[in-house]
């Protein structure tokens, strides 16, 4: 499985669509394989190709600060399970998602100061 993270300075960052970069994480059972680095695609997230790019790349769940409801919509459509309200440093957010003890916030941002129109 893969499990993909908008990151800043290897903490979640609390704005998909202008993330830094995304943290890819393969996972064997509740154990992390491996580590890749994705760049951030320029401008919004939601209008970007980067649910394309993750999903081809096999990733399923995105573990993630906030989001708009277009971001949502276009990760879900594209096969990937979206989890909002985490946050804290990437790799333990990912531990405790494996664990079971992250679950999805169900909020969703409304309110964004970039004109993305979403």
């Amino acid at each position: 499985m893969k499990i993909a993270l908008p990151t800043h300075q290897d903490l979640i960052d609390s704005h998909f669509g202008h993330c830094e970069y995304f943290t890819v994480f393969t996972t064997e059972g509740r154990e992390i394989a491996d580590q890749q680095i994705v760049d951030s695609p320029e401008g919004c997230g939601c209008k970007s190709n980067i649910a394309q790019t993750l999903a081809s790349m096999g990733v399923t769940v995105m573990l993630a600060g906030n989001m708009g409801d277009g971001a949502v919509n276009v990760l879900n459509s594209c096969g990937i399970e979206v989890v909002r309200g985490c946050s804290g440093n990437v790799k333990e957010v990912a531990l405790a998602w494996l664990a079971g003890s992250v679950t999805d916030s169900g909020d969703s941002c409304h309110e964004h100061e970039h004109g993305c129109e979403h």
